[in-house]
């Protein structure tokens, strides 16, 4: 099999035989880096299809932490108070505007993974007050 992008079903599926054929091959021979080039390949056509879902901002958070080694003390220059890091890390609070662009340009955090749409909840009807009508007294 050449070398070559990814373009059909077809081309996927000869790809894959390709590499399950080639599994066995010994490290740092021609055939482990056919089946390295291949698995990109197929991994590019993968996401080209099937989009990686949009990560939770707090689990970017996270995920970020645990790459970098950071405690929740790391965060206070973001976030100001241990409190409110305990807030946004509960999913208690939201991010702010601020907020953001400090975890994006301190912890190069990307920004599409910290900003999600917000889904607009239909509002609820507001209960109508009865007026009461102010009694008359009369005179007797």
């Amino acid at each position: 099999m050449d070398i070559r992008p990814i373009a059909t079903e077809k081309d996927y599926e000869a790809a894959l035989a390709e590499i399950k054929r080639l599994w066995a091959a010994e490290a740092g021979s021609p055939e482990a880096q056919k089946i390295e080039m291949l698995a990109m390949l197929a991994q590019a056509y993968e996401r080209a299809r099937e989009p990686l879902p949009k990560a939770n901002p707090i689990e970017a958070i996270k995920f970020r932490m645990d790459q970098q080694g950071l405690s929740r003390k790391d965060l206070l220059p973001i976030f100001g108070t241990t409190a409110r890091i305990s807030e946004i890390l509960g999913g208690k609070r939201p991010l702010t505007l601020e907020m953001v662009q400090k975890l994006h340009f301190r912890l190069g955090i990307p920004l599409d993974s910290l900003v999600v749409p917000e889904t607009r909840r239909a509002k609820r009807p507001t209960p109508r007050r009865k007026h009461r009508r102010k009694r008359q007294h009369r005179a007797a």
